[in-house]
């Protein structure tokens, strides 16, 4: 009786550790792959609790998620000859879960690979555009040139390559003090450059407003002496007019005048005759 209970007891034990061997899991995040002495069985995307053959197949778990791989920090030649250190990575899915395995097995397998890969698509591509090509908008194309040869060889190893991305692109450091020397004499060129335009056109502008200064004065002076002989032909004139009325008035009027004007000053001193016409006025009768 008691050798018939070890014998259930036994066989129980047996057929619940055959029911747990044949039970395997596949979490949301995961697929499995399952073989069955090392050939393919099948390959279980949906997550859950799944039956296998225990002992037979055996199942590797392989992540669904898109997963990154950053490329070693590197320093490449561009077209130009222009040394630059390039951060990068690219994130990447396994859409084939048994070429994975078959290939490189394991995630820190496909990362060696791709950092390889990246390494050669990158020279390959910047070293096809220069310098200044990475930072203007010719660095988006240069990042979809990238993934696209990445994709190209690493579908062998069941995986889809979705995204490349530059991180940073770094001068060396004695590149950029060399880099900074060349931007400050172009810009010291420049600015002696502007320097000069601007002299030269204040010269310009100058040389403008003397000429017209010129022009401006003479025409001035020109309508002044038009005014002034006017002037002096209409006083000739009205001269003219008021001697022949009366011409003795005249003579006695421009005479006082010469008076007023020679005797007004302190400094002055005459030595003419008595009998001179000039006194004529001032004669006593």
């Amino acid at each position: 009786m008691e050798s018939r209970i070890i014998k259930i007891v036994i066989a129980s034990l047996f057929l619940l550790f055959v029911f747990f061997g044949s039970i395997y899991t596949v979490p949301e995040s995961q697929q499995a792959l399952l073989l069955q002495f090392g050939e393919l069985a099948r390959i279980e995307k949906k997550p859950g609790i799944h039956f296998k053959i225990p002992f037979i197949q055996t199942p590797f778990y392989y992540d669904k998620r898109i997963l990154n791989v950053v490329a070693e920090e590197k320093e490449l030649i561009a077209k130009d000859q222009k040394r630059v250190i390039i951060s990068a990575y690219a994130k990447y899915r396994i859409t084939e879960p048994l070429k994975f395995y078959q290939t490189v097995r394991t995630i820190s397998g496909i990362q060696s690979r791709l950092n390889n890969i990246f390494d050669s698509s990158l020279r390959l591509v910047i070293g096809q555009e220069p310098l200044v090509a990475l930072l203007s908008e010719k660095r988006t194309r240069m990042m979809g040139d990238i993934q696209k040869l990445v994709n190209q060889q690493s579908k062998n190893f069941g995986i889809d390559v979705v995204d490349v991305r530059i991180l940073r692109a770094d001068l060396p450091d004695k590149n950029s003090a060399a880099i900074y020397q060349r931007m400050q004499s172009a810009r010291d060129k420049e600015a002696k450059e502007i320097r000069a335009q601007g002299e030269e056109e204040s010269q310009v502008i100058k040389s403008k407003s003397e000429k017209e200064k010129t022009i401006i004065i003479a025409e001035a002076n020109k309508r002044a002496q038009i005014i002034k002989g006017l002037g002096d032909a209409e006083a000739t004139k009205i001269y003219s007019q008021s001697y022949s009325k009366d011409p003795e008035f005249y003579n006695f009027y421009r005479s006082l005048e010469s008076y007023r004007k020679v005797f007004n000053k302190d400094d002055t001193s005459l030595f003419l005759s008595t009998d001179d016409r000039y006194f004529k006025y001032l004669e006593r009768e």
